[in-house]
């Protein structure tokens, strides 16, 4: 078994969690005794061990962490959000959850409010735009630290504000050279919007790795849109429309690439026989598809995680993640 959480703990002594924190995590806010006696009692009964972190960060606020992200309907910032909450749990912290549909001005509003409601931190999930004006959320990262909270950024780093980043082009080079070196020598992307830096990374490091590998992908072949399941399945659309034999595709995300499979299928041809394709992220729902997707599988629910260690550990840092290409069905060389 795990280490007993708070959650544990609040539930054992019949209190709210915002109570059992109080009590073992240091806050200036008095708890009565009878009920402080009781929530000791139930600590000690599951043996539970107050983290240093989330002590030193309930005194002067309230133990909330705010969770900002894109879109919590996109697997990708679901696996991040439960990530960040099984983390902050552990710490003794509520996570509050804001979504921003990728518009920088809610993502501003949503970080004023946490900031008005004392939250200890917060964690901003979401890539960044080419032609983003970064100065309006560094002067509100730094105005928040400045009023004793902290921010952890996952997605690219912007000044130096911790942050958590997944290294998009080296895995995405790993993936280009892994298709050449099953057999494949014609390629073509769905390469997702033109001003997102996860896309232009992914299809840049895409291009690098074919170009190790002598290959390349005519631009005709590069088609860009949405970030969305329908996205990729316009994005395929158009690329059949021009070419019923493209080579192995590169979706950007698992998402897109789903889509992308839904056209290919309803334009009469078949998913890997007919037109390989692969992802990037390795997202749940790949559990379910058939035939088998290939992908890079990138360590989504340890973002979380580790955007909570920089969260409540002295210091910050930046964190690079790795992750690794899994070859499947979908890309598999039939002759």
């Amino acid at each position: 078994m795990g280490q007993p959480t708070l959650y544990e703990v609040a539930d054992r002594a019949g209190v709210s969690l915002a109570t059992a924190s109080r009590v073992l995590n240091g806050s200036t806010r008095t708890v009565g005794e009878a009920l402080r006696l009781r929530v000791m009692a139930a600590a000690q009964e599951l043996h539970y061990s107050a983290n240093g972190p989330a002590q030193a960060m309930a005194r002067g606020h309230n133990n909330t962490v705010g969770l900002i992200v894109s879109d919590i309907a996109d697997p990708y910032f679901t696996q991040i959000a439960a990530g960040v909450i099984e983390a902050a749990e552990k710490a003794g912290l509520v996570v509050t959850m804001g979504t921003t549909g990728g518009e920088p001005d809610r993502e501003l509003d949503h970080l004023g409010g946490f900031r008005s409601q004392r939250a200890n931190g917060v964690v901003i999930v979401g890539s960044r735009r080419h032609g983003d004006r970064i100065e309006p959320l560094a002067d509100h990262l730094a105005s928040y630290g400045q009023h004793g909270g902290r921010v952890v950024l996952v997605s690219q780093p912007v000044g130096e504000i911790p942050c958590v980043e997944v290294d998009n082009r080296k895995l995405a080079a790993e993936l280009a050279r892994a298709l050449v070196d099953q057999g494949h020598r014609e390629f073509a992307v769905l390469a997702g919007p033109t001003d997102l830096v996860t896309s232009r990374d992914r299809l840049t490091g895409f291009r690098n790795g074919l170009r190790s590998r002598q290959q390349a992908v005519p631009a005709e072949n590069v088609v860009h849109g949405a970030f969305t399941r329908a996205g990729g399945h316009a994005s395929m659309t158009a690329l059949l429309g021009r070419n019923r034999s493209p080579g192995c595709v590169f979706a950007v995300n698992d998402v897109m690439a789903l889509g992308a499979m839904a056209a290919i299928e309803e334009a009469g041809l078949q998913v890997g026989r007919d037109v390989p394709i692969a992802g990037f992220d390795d997202i749940p729902t790949l559990a379910d598809v058939r035939p088998t997707l290939s992908t890079v599988r990138v360590p989504l629910r340890e973002a979380g995680h580790e955007a909570v260690r920089l969260l409540t550990e002295p210091g910050g840092g930046h964190v690079v993640l790795s992750g690794e290409v899994v070859l499947r069905d979908s890309t598999a060389r039939t002759d």
